[in-house]
Formats: structure tokens, C-alpha cells, sequence
């Protein structure tokens, strides 16, 4: 990770009002990644909209954290066959002309 993209957790999760065990949780079941630099914690900026979406499951919809594990997994399954068939289609494209 990239010092200059990282965002303290603190921080993060004063502006967000939300809990920092609520973070670490997602570090330990590994849906985020968390940098700790001189004793302090830090979440890298590209990580930031999935983490919005993860407290948005969390906090306004009550789904725990295995839910939002399972519901992860689901949305990357989906996105991976949304590519697939795009691919396919292009292919399918190349020799129908």
C-alpha cells in the first residue's frame, strides 16, 4: 500500500460515526486490509467505497458480518460472470460477421 493513499481509522471512523471495532471485524474476516504504521491503523483509500458499502449492510440494513461476507462473495461471483458473458458475446460477435 501506498503511504500518501491512506486514511487513519480513527479518523475514519470518528467522520463516519461507526465503531472501531466494527473495522477491525472486517480486517479479521478479511474483506478489508488494514496498514499499521507506527502503532497506528490505517485503510487505504481504494478500499474506501466497499468499506462505505460495507457500513451501509451493517448499520442501516442489520446484516452481521457474516451476511455482508456472504453478500460480498455473491456481488464478486456476479461481477465475474457479468465479465464473462460480456467476453462471450464479444467472441460470439467476432464470428457472426
Amino acid at each position: 500500500m501506498q503511504t500518501k493513499n491512506l486514511i487513519a481509522v480513527n479518523e475514519f471512523c470518528i467522520n463516519h460515526n461507526i465503531e472501531i471495532s466494527f473495522i477491525s471485524a472486517l480486517h479479521q474476516t478479511g474483506l478489508i486490509e488494514i496498514a499499521t504504521i507506527e502503532e497506528a491503523t490505517f485503510i487505504d483509500a481504494d478500499q474506501l467505497q466497499q468499506v462505505e458499502q460495507f457500513i451501509r449492510f451493517y448499520y442501516d440494513l442489520d446484516i452481521n458480518i457474516e451476511g455482508i461476507e456472504t453478500i460480498n462473495h455473491l456481488l464478486k461471483r456476479m461481477n465475474e460472470m457479468q465479465h464473462e458473458i460480456t467476453m462471450l458475446r464479444n467472441r460470439l460477435k467476432f464470428y457472426e460477421h
